[in-house]
């Protein structure tokens, strides 16, 4: 049957071709830019799961480099932040902000106290606020000395930590927290039943002295443990700071083993201690002045010498010469001297670099450049002497203030390093006998040597003192609970172990422990009780299983 199409639909022929090529074309590019699209979508979600797995597993694959927001690349020494723990849920009380007072290694102490407090309390701890209105007039926030966002991330599991209060909170807004000091010395009692009640009627509370405010002792373990995990995880200093101590400890090391003397003589030092010894009359009269001038300062007239007798005076740089060769040190002993500006400057050092030639200061061995960004900021700065401290082979401060107490805490966490608590008390006793002919000088540095075999920095016991919380040992200078499992630490703190320790200060080792240990006890040289009580011990003794060389 012939098919006859009429003259119309001959017409309309081609116009439905060209709609249906049109269609088709349509169709293409619809199903182009839905692959476009699907693609890029996996390809995001790819680099954003690769990164949280490994952060270089796709920058290297795909040509990537992340580029900071001024073009530069990131500094080497600082790692992506791992991802963070997952939050405690808890209502939270209230908040708390606080301000901490003082140089940089009391307000790191008084910081680790004031989350625990929060931890304790259930409360909202806003960032705290660092001193800017004491003798170092230091302008730095806390992001400026420590990575705040580590901070938070870090302990995030234990407390909520906040950088700034709410709005509503604001003074702006009329909103006045209640302002106070807590107590001194004080244990969880206190906080929990005069302190926690408080937040009933007052939403955020103002602690604004922080120092001390948390006893030594007595404390639960958990609670003590929480204080080491802010102090030793939790507070990282910058990117910048760590870049550039660390870049500083090279230099040191490249140089061979160094001695970090904590020469604790400074201006402000000398005037509030009342200290004087070896000063002139006019340099006495000057501290005088500024002592004074410090209202905040309560104790106004000193008598010099009877603090010197008492051992609460700072070794003068004449002293620490003589204390330092008493001890064994020779003329090849590189020596870093942390510290600020020393009062009479070189001319009081001539003695000590007379006795030994390598003595070293950041400012001698960094470029000016290097630290320009960190003048006029004495925290920043003293950040740098911590961290080359912490990392010396021997660490000797000649005054057990805060800087001193932190970092032998910090050293006995790294395995023991070796720290020599300088007994002042029987150094200028002996120091007077020998410069008046008394003794001779072997005699001094026999006698010198004998008061400090037991004064190392090895595993001991903290001095408690009942009622006399300022007398006894400060728990940030030997937090012994944070060194071993068990509360009481009969494996670590028993003298075995203590000596045992002590005779591998010469030992630079890692894996090598449980070999060296069983070659021991098959020789005969400790019993295999001994042994294997190390081992236990040994791997809680702190994140650093290696004993770095100590003299």
């Amino acid at each position: 049957m012939e098919v006859v199409r009429s003259e119309r639909d001959i017409d309309k022929l081609p116009l439905l071709q060209g709609q249906a090529v049109q269609r088709t074309r349509l169709q293409a590019w619809f199903i182009r830019i839905c692959s476009i699209i699907l693609i890029w979508t996996c390809l995001v979600q790819l680099v954003t799961v690769g990164e949280l797995w490994h952060p270089r597993l796709l920058t290297g694959v795909l040509g990537f480099r992340k580029m900071s927001v001024g073009g530069e690349e990131p500094l080497p020494s600082s790692p992506p932040h791992p991802p963070p723990v997952p939050s405690r849920n808890y209502r939270s009380n209230g908040f708390l902000k606080v301000s901490c007072n003082g140089g940089l290694n009391q307000m790191r102490s008084e910081i680790c106290d004031m989350v625990t407090i929060a931890r304790l309390l259930n409360l909202t701890l806003v960032v705290p606020e660092l001193d800017k209105a004491s003798f170092w007039a230091d302008p730095s926030n806390f992001e400026d000395i420590f990575d705040v966002r580590h901070f938070i991330d870090a302990l995030r599991d234990e407390v909520r930590i906040i950088k700034r209060l709410p709005k509503k909170f604001g003074t702006r807004y009329g909103f006045q927290p209640l302002i106070m000091p807590p107590v001194s010395w004080s244990n969880e009692k206190y906080y929990l039943q005069q302190i926690l009640p408080l937040f009933s009627q007052h939403k955020v509370i103002y602690f604004n002295k922080t120092d001390a405010r948390l006893a030594n002792n007595g404390i639960p373990l958990e609670l003590q443990k929480l204080r080491c995990r802010v102090n030793f995880q939790a507070l990282k200093f910058t990117p910048e700071i760590e870049a550039l101590g660390n870049k500083l400890v090279r230099i040191i090391q490249e140089k061979g083993p160094y001695l970090a003397l904590h020469l604790r003589y400074e201006m402000d030092m000398l005037a509030f201690s009342g200290c004087t010894h070896g000063c002139t009359e006019e340099e006495a009269e000057e501290l005088k002045r500024l002592r004074y001038a410090f209202p905040w300062w309560r104790e106004k007239e000193i008598v010099s010498e009877e603090r010197r007798f008492h051992g609460l005076c700072p070794l003068t740089p004449e002293e620490t010469a003589l204390i330092l060769q008493a001890l064994g040190f020779d003329k090849e002993t590189q020596i870093y001297i942390a510290s600020g500006e020393i009062y009479g400057s070189e001319r009081r050092l001539a003695s000590l670099r007379a006795a030994f030639p390598k003595i070293v200061k950041k400012e001698m061995l960094l470029d000016p450049e290097d630290l320009l960004l960190f003048q006029n900021h004495s925290s920043q700065m003293a950040a740098l002497d911590f961290m080359v401290s912490v990392a010396s082979n021997i660490f000797i401060p000649t005054y057990d203030g805060n800087m001193a107490r932190v970092v032998e805490g910090h050293r006995r966490y790294l395995a023991f390093k070796k720290t020599i608590q300088l007994d002042r008390k029987k150094l200028v006793e002996l120091l007077d006998l020998h410069q008046n002919g008394t003794i001779t000088w072997d005699e001094f540095s026999a006698a010198v040597q004998l008061a400090h075999e037991r004064r190392m920095g090895k595993p001991s016991r903290r001095r408690v003192i009942p009622d006399k919380p300022k007398e006894e040992d400060y728990f940030y200078a030997n937090p012994q609970e944070c060194l071993c499992e068990s509360i009481s630490c009969d494996d670590l703190l028993s003298p075995d172990i203590a000596s045992l320790i002590a005779s591998l200060e010469n030992v630079v080792y890692a894996r090598s422990l449980q070999q060296w240990l069983y070659s021991l006890s098959a020789k005969g040289s400790i019993n295999m009780y001994l042994a294997s009580g190390l081992r236990r011990a040994w791997p809680l003794i702190g994140p650093c299983h290696v004993l770095c060389r100590a003299g």
